[in-house]
């Protein structure tokens, strides 16, 4: 009994181990464009901040506003609402959650906080969709608050 019982453990570790590996790697690239779109906004670079979305126009972003469809209109919209360092301030993000739905898909969910100097500072929560296309990871939905 305790022969068979170590098999399936053994049997069963095999067997997950690959799959948790992959998702901790396509995870981890995720939670490293989210820190290269936080240092691009903090230089005041909006292009290189979208540099994570999907560049389409079938990109959807929710926001206080609506929907917005479009890489170009949700660009656009960041230089209405931010068009200046002091605007933008220092974008943190603290991720709550991040999990693999599929060999091409991640949900992430965070915290994004906004510090300024001058003016109040900002905060809210997001949820982002992301997918693998082309062999990139790229924000396909944006729904923050």
């Amino acid at each position: 009994m305790r022969y068979l019982l170590f098999n399936i453990i053994l049997i069963c570790s095999f067997f997950t181990q690959p799959i948790y590996a992959q998702t901790d790697k396509d995870v981890a690239k995720v939670q490293q464009i989210l820190q290269r779109q936080a240092s691009d906004w903090n230089k005041g670079d909006l292009e290189g901040f979208m540099n994570g979305y999907w560049e389409s126009p079938e990109l959807t972003f929710i926001g206080s506003r609506g929907v917005t469809k479009g890489h170009k209109n949700t660009l656009d919209n960041y230089k209405k609402g931010y068009p200046d360092l002091k605007t933008m301030g220092k974008l943190h993000f603290d991720i709550i959650k991040a999990e693999k739905l599929s060999k091409k898909s991640i949900m992430v969910v965070g915290k994004y906080t906004l510090s300024r100097e001058e003016l109040d500072d900002a905060s809210g929560y997001f949820l982002l969709v992301w997918k693998k296309i082309k062999k990139e990871w790229v924000i396909i939905a944006d729904h923050s608050n």
